[in-house]
């Protein structure tokens, strides 16, 4: 007997659904579905950077689009400095693998999640054609518009990674 469908980890008001997080190894992606993007909680203390995108006109995390000539780890460090002018202090760690459902066709794809500190938050950050703001947010406390729940999730997801262990799925 088939095991009943779970419900997602968070849904989107357009109807795209993070529906599972994958532990793996970073370079053994799952799979059944494309990884097209890489995206970043990048830490300052008990804040996450977050990106106001103008697009999808909604705080997200940083990230985007896997190039075709580089690993998803590369992409994220990219995405990270292009989207805020931010780095992390050392190597951005390796979280796992995001499984989404994406509206309207609802087609499956991964994203590959990294996590890092950042000390120096003094960069200066001037707004450009895909990001309007970056702001540092505790995950409490109320953002100006929208909020991307399933980014929202992940964040939440990297506060606390000592927790996850590298044989279950996180979240519930």
């Amino acid at each position: 007997m088939a095991a009943p469908h779970s419900p997602p980890l968070a849904v989107d008001h357009r109807g795209n659904a993070l529906v599972s997080f994958v532990l793996a190894a970073e370079d053994k992606p799952p799979s059944d579905a494309p990884l097209p993007v890489a995206l970043v909680a990048l830490w300052h203390g008990s804040r996450v950077l977050m990106v106001f995108d103008r697009f999808r006109q909604a705080w997200e995390l940083p990230g985007g689009q896997i190039d075709p000539d580089e690993t998803p780890r590369q992409a994220a460090v990219r995405e990270l400095l292009e989207e805020t002018n931010h780095v992390a202090e050392g190597q951005l760690r390796f979280v796992g693998f995001a499984s989404f459902t994406l509206a309207p066709d609802q087609h499956a794809e991964y994203g590959a999640l990294f996590t890092g500190q950042a000390t120096d938050v003094s960069q200066f950050f001037q707004p450009n054609d895909e990001i309007a703001a970056i702001r540092w947010w505790d995950l409490r406390e109320s953002l100006p518009g929208r909020l991307q729940p399933l980014d929202a999730y992940l964040a939440e997801l990297t506060r606390n990674t000592s927790s996850i262990t590298r044989h279950g799925t996180a979240g519930g």
